[in-house]
């Protein structure tokens, strides 16, 4: 027995919008967690990312180690715009739904299980390139881990 999803006709082009802004807010958010998590992920691992290039002229140990801490710093501040931004993009994602739930109130579920349904794929093929990228860089640049208590030093107590 095969379970197909009913279909819902959308009749307007007001209903359509508030759906497509939805699942572009929904995705949009979808992209910033995997962008924290990459950052994440390449700051415990000790990578430098590329696209910060700080450049400190020397090259003794004290330009090593500002440049250490500048970078980062740099993604330090990454992380805290990202998590900006996906505190804006949970607001606008929450006042969405509840205009698309208004909207639809007896198929809204249905939307929301495909329109989920499709997110997910298209982020399992951005986490299988970010997870590409971090094995390249992790290739190009093999360096140890930092450890939890230098991980505790390095991050700023908010």
């Amino acid at each position: 027995m095969m379970h197909c999803q009913p279909s819902v006709k959308i009749c307007t082009a007001e209903q359509a919008k508030n759906i497509h802004q939805y699942k572009n807010n929904k995705l949009k958010l979808h992209k910033t967690n995997a962008a924290i998590w990459y950052n994440k992920s390449c700051r415990m691992k000790g990578l430098t990312l590329k696209y910060i290039s700080i450049k400190v002229s020397g090259n003794n140990m004290r330009s090593k180690y500002t440049t250490s801490n500048a970078i980062r710093y740099r993604i330090n501040q990454e992380i805290k715009f990202l998590y900006a931004k996906k505190q804006t993009l949970n607001e606008q994602l929450y006042r969405r739904l509840l205009v698309c739930a208004a909207q639809w109130p007896n198929t809204w579920q249905i939307i929301l299980t495909t329109i989920d349904s499709n997110l997910q794929l298209q982020m399992d093929k951005h986490y299988n390139h970010l997870n590409k990228k971090l094995d390249h860089l992790l290739q190009r640049n093999p360096c140890k881990p930092a450890t939890r208590k230098q991980e505790e030093e390095k991050t700023p107590h908010l």
